[in-house]
């Protein structure tokens, strides 16, 4: 795993605590902050995902 893969993984780990804390209050705002995480951290774990693809392709033959 490379940073961006852990770091993807936390960030959407986060938004989705983030997301159930806003729902258990009933704060809109912190729920759709928990979603944007929940997407953005898709999105890194993705990119990490990406490059680990590209660097096992470079090491074949």
């Amino acid at each position: 795993m490379n940073k961006n893969q852990v770091k993807g993984t936390v960030k959407d780990i986060s938004g989705k605590v983030q997301e159930e804390a806003g729902k258990l209050v009933g704060n809109k705002e912190q729920q759709a902050k928990g979603l944007l995480k929940q997407v953005e951290g898709k999105a890194e774990k993705k990119l990490g995902d990406v490059k680990e693809i590209v660097k096992d392709s470079a090491r074949k033959p």
